[in-house]
């Protein structure tokens, strides 16, 4: 039942089929279907805390409460903690029911499937997104970034043609929803995705290969218009244009970090506190304030400070020792007792680029509270759980069939 509802909540979260189907937004499914979610966490009772990610998780969420009584705009600081929590319960959901190697191939097909269809609305509606955190072009494309390396490295391990052939092509046709956005940052970040798959492709030729056909699509298929707004970006840089108003936005929100650097002013109140910070001064005579900061880092830093600071680099450390951990816990007995070390490689390789493509796509949106990166981390440390339970398991049962033929351990996480 968690994994079921896990499932669902993310289809509808990314999905939004609530924001296409008339009638279907008065039914509040999101609602309904979160609060069935916290219920199943808690009566399932599988409380395990034992992850570095889930421990840092709920030592944000402490800080984040102690902002409410604190914030400028208390209401915005507890919307704000309000859906991190339903967002924890997710990535709970994920760690605690994606516990079998199975279920993680399922939960990846569903996740491709809601891609796919956010990919040809997004190609239908000329690159936007079907609404929520995905309706700005930005925010989608970082959204289809982080999916490209799941289609490509499946495309990679993948032994049968036929579905060598369909993730390949689910590649492309995430390349060019990204195109249609015209997003720059999205261009920005794809180009860290491509860059970072084929350092992590076994096969360098064939990769390149398969990277030069999706340049070409993307060539061949762009908007008319697109390549001379890529160009503006450098034409721009940052005198003129987004560039000029984002660094205009990351000059204060450096000073209210500045003013604020041990908790922040709050979650969602960088909005609230710019204008405290602008003053009088004003872009081209327009001022900001009530404006996101268009960046990661310049929301965490101002809204969160050091402390919330550490806690998400924390993260990230971790989250990486985690994948270094996977990559070297399929040895040659794991390999040859289940042939499942290059689907976990696969894998493995999949969440690191896909992080990437999220971190180098949000340096210019503020994507800290999209359910993106959270998912993500449910996914790796569920993957690692995995790992560890099933390549145990792996090793005893070949220890039991060929007693001579196994000395070595995989290494501890």
């Amino acid at each position: 039942m968690l994994f079921r509802l896990t499932v669902v909540y993310l289809l509808l979260e990314f999905g939004r089929p609530q924001d296409l189907i008339p009638g279907l937004a008065s039914l509040h499914l999101p609602g309904v279907v979160s609060a069935c979610l916290v219920l199943a966490v808690i009566l399932s009772r599988r409380f395990d805390f034992s992850d570095k990610q889930t421990r840092l998780f709920v030592l944000l969420l402490v800080l984040m409460a102690l902002h409410v009584p604190l914030a400028e705009n208390q209401y915005r600081a507890l919307m704000g903690l309000k859906y991190m929590l339903i967002t924890f319960v997710v990535y709970f959901g994920i760690v605690m029911s994606v516990d079998t190697l199975h279920k993680f191939r399922t939960f990846i097909t569903l996740w491709l499937g809601v891609h796919l269809f956010l990919a040809i609305h997004g190609i239908a509606r000329q690159g936007q997104g079907v609404g929520g955190f995905l309706a700005d072009e930005n925010d989608f494309a970082m959204t289809l970034n982080m999916i490209v390396p799941f289609s490509f490295f499946l495309a990679q391990g993948e032994p049968k043609r036929a579905k060598k052939l369909l993730y390949t092509g689910l590649t492309g046709l995430f390349v060019l929803a990204n195109i249609f956005t015209f997003s720059r940052g999205g261009f920005v970040g794809l180009l860290a995705v491509g860059l970072c798959c084929w350092l992590r492709s076994p096969t360098k030729l064939r990769s390149a290969f398969v990277i030069a056909s999706l340049v070409l699509l993307v060539a061949v298929y762009a908007r008319e218009g697109y390549w001379e707004r890529i160009q503006s970006s450098w034409e721009e840089g940052t005198s003129a244009g987004t560039g000029e108003d984002r660094l205009y936005m990351w000059k204060f929100g450096w000073r209210m970090f500045l003013d604020n650097p041990v908790i922040g002013v709050g979650q969602d109140n960088f909005p609230v506190r710019f204008g405290d910070y602008e003053g009088d001064e004003r872009l081209y005579g327009v001022t900001r304030v009530w404006r996101v900061a268009h960046s990661l880092y310049l929301t965490l830093l101002p809204e969160l400070g050091l402390v919330g600071g550490f806690i998400f680099f924390r993260m990230l450390y971790w989250i990486w020792r985690d994948l270094v951990g996977i990559r070297r816990s399929t040895p040659q007995q794991f390999k040859e007792a289940q042939n499942m070390a290059p689907t976990i490689l696969s894998y493995a390789h999949t969440m690191e680029v896909s992080l990437i493509g999220f971190l180098v796509s949000s340096i210019f949106i503020s994507t800290l509270y999209y359910p993106n990166f959270w998912v993500a981390m449910g996914f790796v440390v569920a993957l690692r759980r995995i790992v560890t339970r099933e390549g145990a398991g792996a090793l005893a049962s070949d220890k039991v069939m060929r007693p001579s033929a196994v000395r070595a351990r995989p290494r501890p996480l």
